[in-house]
């Protein structure tokens, strides 16, 4: 009996999910030559995990992205030599915000942010500066050099990222379509 599989069939197998056949034979005539030829070749009978199996091995490759992220931020933002919290702060910056809100944004303490805000004014990324909103609150402001510093430190990441190396736009835009999927949920069957 030949093997040969249909390239969703194909797709199925490798990705672990359901492929649309037109989206899987674009997918195949979008390889560089020589690597559709690999897609198109026999896929060897695998048993299939069982919902324990197939959680665990989730479970491990999500805690291990996690941990690569995190490295990978800790170590570009060192090379900034700023921490990993400073080059979250930048990022989470994208308009003046009072410490209250960069903590809640950041998922800390606002009393962590004061630490974060020195940091960032001593290295002149940042100002405090009197809220228009609150006179009692402080807004924290990106510098100039505040904008350009986060924009190298974005182009890094974007150079570095699992996500950005190893996942075509296609494949990135099901990623995202598959986390907001499960934040959406938020711990339920």
């Amino acid at each position: 009996m030949d093997d040969r599989r249909s390239p969703a069939t194909v797709l199925d197998l490798q990705l672990g999910c359901e492929a649309d056949p037109a989206l899987a034979a674009a997918a195949l005539a979008a390889q560089p030559a020589g690597q559709a030829d690999l897609l198109s070749e026999p896929v060897p009978h695998v048993e299939p995990l069982t919902d324990e199996q197939l959680n665990q091995q989730i479970s491990e490759t999500f805690t291990e992205i996690i941990k690569h992220a995190h490295d990978l931020g800790q170590s570009i933002a060192t090379e900034f030599g700023l921490t990993g919290s400073d080059a979250m702060a930048l990022f989470k910056l994208e308009a003046p915000m009072t410490m209250k809100e960069l903590g809640l944004r950041m998922g800390c303490d606002p009393s962590f942010i004061t630490t974060i805000a020195d940091a960032l004014e001593k290295h002149g990324l940042a100002r405090r500066e009197p809220s228009l909103r609150d006179r009692r609150s402080k807004n924290i402001v990106l510098t100039p050099e505040g904008v350009t510093v986060r924009d190298r430190l974005c182009q890094e990441l974007v150079a570095r990222a699992p996500w950005c190396t190893a996942l075509d736009t296609g494949e990135r835009r099901c990623l995202l379509g598959l986390m907001r999927k499960m934040l959406k949920s938020r711990g339920g069957r």
